[in-house]
């Protein structure tokens, strides 16, 4: 099978590489050190796995690229890596089209597992994280305010929400748009109110269900 490692974290990368060359079935074809390179590649060629980094500061995260690469690649399966502390975005990656996560200091063995499992189409879950994923299912149905975001928020919200979805501060959002960092903050405030949404990753699901990233 055809392997894109995607961190960026240049050790981990290579790490993995080694790891996953030496298996007789797999091929790390190209790496990546954000979410945009990896959407590039995968474009260029066409992986059977993407391992995918969740956080990968400063580019673009994995949270962002999950759903992006799914959508215009449908046949490539992304394989999350991810720390005990990001146990709140994992959700709604998988419902965003990954196929399964593993925690950076798991096993080897455990690696090669989790992508012949999603390789084969079934989806691989951390014994460990289960019981958030399902903390997280039980509440979802009521986090997403299914209303067009273009009749709920004013043009200068709907400016601002992709912006914060890709992970800038507030002092640079005030800077790009030439406002006061007050007003983001007030604006951003409106935003979850108006949406109905109660944390960062609630609004990156949004965002990326409502195809607002690009906007």
């Amino acid at each position: 099978m055809k392997i894109i490692i995607a961190d960026d974290h240049a050790i981990v990368r290579s790490g993995f590489s080694m790891i996953l060359n030496f298996q007789q079935d797999m091929e790390v074809i190209a790496t990546a050190a954000d979410g945009l390179e990896a959407y590039s590649l995968v474009a260029k060629h066409q992986p059977d796995v993407l391992l995918l980094d969740l956080s990968m500061p400063p580019g673009e995260s994995g949270l962002i690229a999950t759903g992006k690469i799914k959508d215009d690649f449908p046949d490539t399966k992304i394989l999350i890596l991810t720390m005990h502390d990001d146990e709140e975005y994992l959700f709604h990656v998988l419902k965003n089209g990954a196929s399964g996560y593993i925690l950076k200091n798991a096993p080897e063995t455990e690696l090669i597992t989790a992508i012949r499992t999603v390789y084969r189409g079934e989806t691989y879950i951390h014994p460990k994280m289960a019981t958030s994923l399902v903390r997280e299912f039980v509440k979802s149905d009521q986090t997403i305010n299914e209303e067009s975001p273009f009749e709920v928020l004013s043009k200068r919200e709907l400016e601002i929400l992709p912006l914060i979805a890709k992970g800038y501060g507030n002092k640079e959002i005030a800077e790009k748009l030439f406002i006061s960092v007050k007003t983001v903050e007030a604006h951003k405030a409106k935003i979850m109110e108006k949406l109905n949404l109660k944390s960062r990753p609630e609004l990156v699901e949004y965002a990326l269900k409502k195809k607002l990233l690009n906007f």
